[in-house]
């Protein structure tokens, strides 16, 4: 290189970097700060919430989404509104039926709580109907059969009537009640559980429908009252169970009574 360049001034020089000489000799490094890195999130957010800016920032104070339950009311006449109340499977079914044959556990609301179902309540009132017209006729038969041979039978149409309008209106219209008279009494109260637990207290009436068979009348007496006693404890127990810290004793007693006058009534009507 010619010398002769050596001695011109580079300042003026695309390019060139002027030494920057500080007055504080004792630094010997110069600390930088890279400004704050903002990650962001592509493609835009385009989430329900459009008066706000379309990126997402990473680490940011993010928003909270809680997870609601889903509402499938759809309204009474709709039948998309039941189906959340029929969505069991057997091995549920079953515990729940053996759960109502033991009434000292008192625990029936707690297994029910998070899926209360109509399926038992339907399916063990329609049972319970046909139980009690076919056995109910053959028991008559039997009896009739057991005092005199000679005697003629005829099969009583009208026990199917009778067995589901009291079996149907039982089932429906005791829980109704007791549900607006708790409410009125000032206890929160679930008109679905209600209608599930009574469902499956009357199941206990289809398996003693097949003891009733036998054509012994003090037998018959003694059966019926057991049953109607264990189907009241159940109702009574789970009931008591419900209303922990409250002072129900009397509806306790009545929900018991009712059973049993239940259990009376179709020893009388259906096995005389």
């Amino acid at each position: 290189m010619d010398e002769s360049y050596s001695g011109l001034p580079t300042s003026h020089l695309l390019g060139s970097v002027p030494a920057v000489v500080g007055e504080d000799k004792d630094k010997s490094t110069t600390s930088y700060e890279a400004p704050e890195a903002n990650l962001q999130i592509f493609p835009p957010n385009s989430g329900g919430d459009r008066g706000r800016g379309g990126y997402q920032t990473v680490g940011g104070p993010s928003e909270t989404f809680e997870e609601q339950p889903a509402n499938n009311w759809r309204g009474v006449f709709n039948v998309a509104s039941y189906t959340q109340y029929f969505n069991v499977d057997t091995d549920i079914v079953l515990n729940r039926l053996l759960s109502s044959l033991f009434p000292h556990t008192g625990d029936f609301f707690s297994k029910i709580d998070a899926n209360p179902d109509l399926y038992g309540l339907i399916w063990i009132c329609t049972t319970l109907v046909f139980v009690l017209t076919s056995l109910g006729n053959c028991a008559t038969y039997l009896m009739d059969k057991h005092t005199d041979t000679t005697t003629s039978w005829v099969f009583n149409v009208s026990y199917m009537s009778l067995a589901a309008c009291s079996v149907y209106g039982y089932a429906i219209l005791v829980p109704l009640a007791f549900y607006f008279l708790l409410q009125y009494m000032g206890a929160k109260t679930s008109l679905v559980r209600f209608w599930c637990m009574w469902g499956y207290s009357l199941f206990i009436f289809v398996v003693a429908s097949f003891l009733l068979l036998i054509p012994v009348e003090a037998l018959r007496w003694i059966i019926i009252v057991l049953v109607g006693v264990a189907s009241g404890s159940f109702v009574a127990l789970n009931l008591k169970s419900y209303m922990e810290g409250s002072d129900f004793t009397i509806v306790v007693i009545a929900a018991f009574l009712l059973q049993l006058a239940l259990a009376i009534f179709f020893k009388v009507y259906f096995f005389p």
